[in-house]
């Protein structure tokens, strides 16, 4: 059996710098109609830089929602109609400086699908060439070096709390061996 709901008709609520919030009418598959509220996104990418010796480049920032500093991967948002692996390339400079031979991806993280059409494109950067950060102007934070193998760790202890942060880290540890190495 398909589950389906079909939109009916909907409204944008706010339209923010970032987001649109949209309310919609939907009928289920019953007949019955229901709201739905969906927060319209122009989805981003994640970036996790590993070099040669195992260690990545992770980036500390405040996050206003949560009133604290989180342990992420560089990422950052897409424009609307731009290529994930333009934003990646992008990002990566923006925030670490780096340039990086291979940008392999990871794939894709729906975020929140239960409300918010934010769609997250991960990626693990090799063949890093060091460059210098130009964050935007309104984005302060501080790069630091883990080894995945620690990452990997924390993640498995629960002490990552960003999503799109385990999902790469823990992606990668599989992807590669304790040498850096492919192991396919």
């Amino acid at each position: 059996m398909e589950c389906v709901e079909k939109r009916i008709d909907g409204e944008i609520k706010y339209d923010g710098v970032i987001v649109k919030v949209r309310l919609d009418r939907a009928q289920l598959e019953n007949g019955k109609i229901v709201r739905r509220e969906v927060v319209e996104h122009p989805g981003g990418v994640g970036i996790l830089p590993l070099d040669d010796n195992g260690v990545c480049y992770m980036v500390r920032q405040f996050r206003y929602p949560f009133s604290r500093q989180l342990l992420e991967i560089p990422a950052g948002k897409l424009e609307y109609g731009e290529d994930p692996l333009a934003c990646a390339v992008r990002e990566l400079g923006e925030e670490t400086g780096f340039t990086a031979d291979e940008l392999i991806p990871l794939g894709k993280c729906l975020t929140s699908p239960g409300f918010s059409s934010e769609v997250l494109h991960l990626y693990l950067a090799r063949g890093l060439h060091a460059g210098r950060a130009h964050l935007d102007e309104d984005e302060f934070l501080n790069v630091e070096k883990h080894p995945l193998a620690e990452l990997a760790a924390m993640a498995d202890r629960n002490e990552l709390e960003d999503g799109k942060t385990v999902i790469a880290v823990l992606k990668a540890a599989r992807l590669l061996d304790a040498g850096g190495r492919y192991k396919i």
